[in-house]
């Protein structure tokens, strides 16, 4: 990774070459000409607008030096875990654990893919708590959790395909129908538990086979195995990799990157993991700092000086051996 994108102009070019493969197209009117300035921007013929390659995305006016935001994409794609912030914070040298937290976090984000294709065929359809061992009520109804459905093709008794998660305020018919129409195509099998609120949730957008686990046999993870599955492999990663340390208000963070792991996963190359998360990068807006703590601290309110003094991470660079190796293929 390093021999490929050894300072921050290849990594720009990189970035250029995912962002217009056809050539440059102005965001702003759409037009193609354009002049290269000496700092690298581009000059629009069209509006005038003086424009950067990473102008919009979520490397608008980034301070960590490009080979460091690609190392950071690098490590958490090629591990088959991902990276925890704390690791990464470890690895790259930030000067805060918000730096590196935040950049995994606009990763996340880019682990979205605008306009995905849904689920189709048969799908198992389920609910499943999110947080630590606390005394109470157990299953629906328990306190101090977080309500995640989760949804996974079924393409044979024993294969997966894809799935989708996400975090919903209860298991009522509003909050379970939204998640299906947004998942789930129109006209697919769906298979849940016998809970009452899934026949009104489906209508006649789905077919719908309920499976009454009280009335089953065995356990619950017998007549769901699916959906089970996927529940307990994110479990496990949230206490493998996160160490069970994940807030609920960011949960659905983790969630997106998970999903997109595990759809992923029979990926041969870890290289093309890189790729498809940078080409989603390049897609999506600026995110700021504060749009992604729950509670920002006040502008008014200075912070406490930091024990030690925070310093950005140094830059990556390395003398190449050879030049934009990536111009050799089609995006």
């Amino acid at each position: 990774m390093r021999a490929w994108f050894p300072d921050d102009a290849a990594c720009l070019d990189y970035l250029e070459w995912l962002r217009w493969p056809e050539g440059f197209v102005c965001p702003q009117c759409k037009g193609a000409g354009r002049w290269r300035m000496a700092d690298g921007r581009f000059w629009c013929a069209g509006c005038r607008r003086r424009l950067s390659v990473t102008g919009g995305t979520i490397f608008h006016r980034t301070r960590p030096p490009l080979t460091v935001w690609f190392e950071a994409a690098w490590r958490a794609t090629s591990a088959k875990n991902g990276v925890s912030a704390k690791t990464l914070h470890r690895l790259l040298g930030f000067g805060s654990y918000q730096t590196a937290w935040a950049m995994l976090h606009r990763f996340r984000t880019a682990m979205v893919r605008p306009g995905r294709e849904s689920l189709t065929g048969t799908v198992e359809v389920d609910e499943t708590f999110i947080g630590g061992i606390k005394s109470g009520k157990r299953g629906r109804g328990a306190l101090g959790k977080t309500l995640v459905a989760v949804a996974v093709e079924i393409l044979s008794p024993k294969g997966l395909g894809r799935c989708r998660l996400r975090i919903i305020p209860n298991a009522q018919v509003p909050a379970l129908r939204s998640f299906l129409l947004d998942g789930v195509a129109p006209g697919s099998r769906i298979v849940t538990d016998g809970l009452r609120s899934y026949p009104p949730a489906t209508l006649k957008d789905y077919l719908h086979q309920p499976v009454p686990v009280a009335r089953s046999r065995g356990p619950a993870p017998m007549s769901l195995p699916g959906v089970h599955r996927v529940a307990s492999l994110l479990k496990r990663w949230l206490l493998g990799t996160h160490q069970g340390a994940v807030e609920a208000d960011h949960l659905q963070g983790y969630l997106d990157e998970f999903a997109f792991r595990f759809n992923r996963r029979r990926s041969e190359f870890r290289g093309l993991l890189f790729r498809r998360l940078l080409e989603q990068a390049v897609r999506v807006g600026p995110i700021t700092y504060r749009s992604l703590v729950v509670n920002p601290t006040p502008k008014r309110q200075k912070p406490l000086p930091p024990l030690e003094p925070r310093v950005g991470p140094a830059s990556l660079e390395i003398n190449p051996k050879e030049l934009h190796p990536w111009r050799k293929y089609n995006p």
